[in-house]
């Protein structure tokens, strides 16, 4: 009996298809010699705009640092906009959030404590935090949510409900500062999803790449799959996969990229985070074509304008950023696999890349 290709061959189409370069609004690049390893491969994911996040050790909590921090990027890496955030912290006041905004910096990050990594020193209460908010939101800053809640003495939170459990507070900061733009930050639930689109415009959402792929049972067995939040139901990766190519403005990309040296994936207690970054565009074609093929999507629901968006237009206009470089990439069919193990000259700093071995989409700057 005949295979049937058609859906494998469904995205072919995109072969060749021009798009404005993307930019991921949610990466980590770490510090010191991971960073030395880590920026360079930004451009080769068909990136050129990335929103940094702050939880280094310690953490960023002052303009100084984080526009220090921003020139070790940019001499690493100078054809890429590096926009900056603080961390959420006791030590951001008012006083900082003015501070913050007249050097540029474009958020701040709130994780809640001891939720993923280097969370140690996150957010117990918010409220302790209402005047920040209050100045953020006169400053016309993003305020960046790790939205889950975590883990108490008798509760029923895990990994698996700490996200839904957390999305009260998302409303509740919404109903209070209503002007304040906010961002759900890597969503992994249904609920998720359809809190933020019950919010005003004010509040959006990023989604990764990697949650567009996996499933619980995709993590519970790979350490290079576990990340937090930890991806979720098949019924949730589906609300995903839609919104990602529904044309709402609210949810645009946010790879939440996050390396860790081969050997914390390997320990008693594994890292969470999955590195993405060197195919950032790639992998979303690759959850995309998997939702075709898996008939959650039609060939139809991806189209050239609807990548071009979640891409880079809905977040560039979520976060009123004018398209400053003005670059192309093309993209082009999976003729390559992506790399077992990516790793510094000496081998002191080795990363497992997210799919590794596997076939994925490549990009041409154009």
């Amino acid at each position: 009996m005949p295979v049937d290709m058609t859906k494998d061959m469904a995205l072919l189409k995109l072969d060749g298809c021009e798009l404005p370069a993307a930019a991921d609004m949610h990466v980590h690049l770490r510090d010191g010699p991971m960073t030395e390893l880590v920026v360079p491969t930004i451009r080769k994911g068909g990136v050129n705009t990335v929103f940094v996040m702050p939880n280094l050790v310690p953490p960023i909590t002052t303009p100084q640092h984080a526009l220090e921090y921003k020139k070790r990027l940019q001499s690493l890496e100078p054809n890429v906009t590096f926009l900056m955030s603080l961390y959420l912290h006791p030590n951001i006041t008012p006083e900082t959030v003015i501070e913050a905004k007249k050097a540029g910096i474009t958020g701040i990050k709130s994780y809640p404590a001891g939720v993923t990594t280097n969370s140690s020193a996150g957010v117990v209460s918010y409220e302790a935090f209402y005047p920040v908010f209050e100045e953020m939101e006169r400053q016309n800053m993003v305020l960046n949510l790790h939205g889950e809640a975590p883990p108490s003495v008798n509760s029923d939170v895990t990994v698996l409900n700490a996200e839904e459990t957390f999305l009260p507070t998302l409303v509740e900061l919404h109903k209070r500062f209503p002007k304040l733009r906010i961002i759900l930050e890597h969503c992994t639930t249904e609920a998720a999803i359809e809190t933020v689109k019950s919010c005003g415009p004010s509040v959006a959402a990023t989604l990764t790449a990697h949650h567009l792929c996996l499933t619980v049972d995709d993590w519970a067995g790979d350490p290079h799959c576990f990340c937090k939040p930890v991806a979720k139901l098949p019924s949730d990766r589906r609300a995903l996969l839609r919104t990602a190519v529904s044309g709402n403005p609210k949810f645009f990309l946010g790879t939440d990229s996050a390396p860790h040296p081969a050997i914390s994936k390997r320990g008693d207690k594994v890292a969470a985070g999955v590195f993405t970054q060197p195919h950032a565009v790639g992998f979303v074609l690759d959850a995309l074509q998997m939702g075709v093929e898996k008939e959650v999507l039609t060939e139809e629901d991806v189209t050239q304008e609807k990548l071009k968006n979640f891409l880079s237009e809905f977040g560039r206009a979520f976060y009123q950023l004018p398209d400053e470089r003005n670059e192309s990439i093309v993209l082009r069919k999976p003729t390559e696999s992506v790399q077992d193990l990516l790793s510094n000259a000496d081998s002191t700093i080795e990363v497992v890349p997210f799919r590794r071995g596997k076939m994925t989409w490549g990009v041409e700057w154009k």
